[in-house]
């Protein structure tokens, strides 16, 4: 059973361990270059619905957060969450701010991106299934925001949580509070945690006072890489929870448990049966008595399910990388392409299983399609 994916996780985009991104840009757009390259936006949606965006400090003051430097500190999230407003009209929400982007890449290069969501839009009424994100170790929410952004374009309330102390996490009145599990990494510990912050969100986004209009009978959770781990336990330990994608990862010993009747995908690069997360699927397989498909993506990495291929595509910057962190990182994927198939399946697969929808893009290979494999 894997026990090093949020070692793997913690050194993918550390600015300690790289040029800062915009300068990063600049050496790959040439020597003699003195201005920064074009930052890039969040791909289009592919829905047609405006929508808006909120950011909420939620404290859970019944729990300690077992990271945190003061061991009694409450459990603390940043959550953003993203809804169907009433117009497109106002100002478009920040990617980040250029102090969480200076922790995250080291300079305010991640401020620099545009997005889609407009801040604080009024919501539209009307109930809508509630779709609650989880990222890869060392990543911030920040980086499923093409993901979320689509499923919000598509008319679902999508909620992208920041998991306290595992990365650069921005509070309110612009306190930062860097990564403490690095230094003593558990495994299980962070699933298990990450499962009771995401209960934690689903019992404040369904309850009263939070002005959103969120359907608690439809409720489906994605996690990238630990982050999917985390969602498969979070759906064993949750019955509110009806559906569940892994994107990247493999199945941790705190993800399994007895059976689970309710559907889970798994979408991830390519795994043979001897690799860790094709062991892992084995593994875990027997226990899914529900729906389950595993898909894998040929020319997929590790990181190619969240935002960081399109940004270092923008950027210019997969270039420069050498061949034996670029690979395993990004694979050799477009990154818009990778967005464009991530978004599809994790849409296609919530539809199905929380609207009801029939598609059929999992009975088999696609033209739309041909980089992914149905495996089983």
């Amino acid at each position: 059973m894997s026990k090093n994916l949020s070692r793997r996780a913690a050194a993918s985009f550390a600015p300690s361990s790289s040029p800062t991104l915009l300068a990063a840009g600049v050496s790959a757009a040439g020597a003699g270059t003195s201005a920064p390259p074009t930052a890039p936006d969040v791909p289009a949606p592919t829905g047609h619905r405006p929508f808006g965006i909120k950011t909420l400090h939620l404290v859970d003051a019944g729990r300690l957060d077992p990271w945190c430097p003061q061991p009694s500190a409450p459990r603390e999230l940043m959550v953003s969450v993203r809804y169907p407003a009433l117009s497109a009209k106002g100002p478009k929400e920040a990617y980040a701010s250029e102090a969480l982007s200076t922790a995250l890449v080291g300079d305010g290069a991640f401020a620099l991106i545009g997005t889609h969501a407009i801040a604080d839009a009024p919501p539209a009424p009307g109930a809508r299934p509630l779709i609650v994100l989880s990222p890869d170790f060392g990543e911030s929410r920040v980086t499923l925001s093409a993901t979320a952004e689509d499923l919000a374009s598509h008319g679902y309330v999508v909620a992208t949580v920041d998991h306290a102390h595992e990365s650069a996490v921005e509070f309110p009145g612009g306190r930062i509070e860097t990564c403490a599990a690095r230094a003593a990494v558990d495994d299980d510990l962070i699933v298990r945690t990450r499962s009771a912050d995401l209960r934690f969100v689903i019992d404040r986004l369904t309850g009263p006072g939070t002005g959103l209009f969120v359907d608690r009978t439809r409720i489906g959770v994605a996690g990238h890489s630990i982050g999917g781990a985390s969602v498969v336990r979070a759906m064993r330990d949750d019955p509110r929870i009806d559906a569940a994608v892994d994107l990247g990862g493999g199945f941790l010993a705190a993800a399994l448990g007895p059976e689970l009747n309710r559907p889970v995908l798994l979408l991830g690069p390519r795994h043979g049966p001897g690799t860790e997360h094709g062991a892992d699927w084995a593994r875990a397989r027997p226990g899914f008595t529900g729906w389950k498909r595993r898909l894998d993506v040929i020319g997929a990495g590790r990181l190619s399910f969240g935002d960081k291929p399109w940004i270092v595509d923008g950027f210019g910057l997969r270039e420069r990388m050498p061949p034996e962190q670029a690979g395993p990182r990004y694979g050799t994927l477009d990154g818009i392409r990778a967005t464009a198939i991530t978004r599809a399946y994790v849409a296609a697969f919530f539809d199905r299983h929380l609207r009801g929808t029939p598609t059929r893009l999992f009975d088999g290979p696609t033209s739309a399609y041909p980089e992914v494999t149905l495996v089983e």
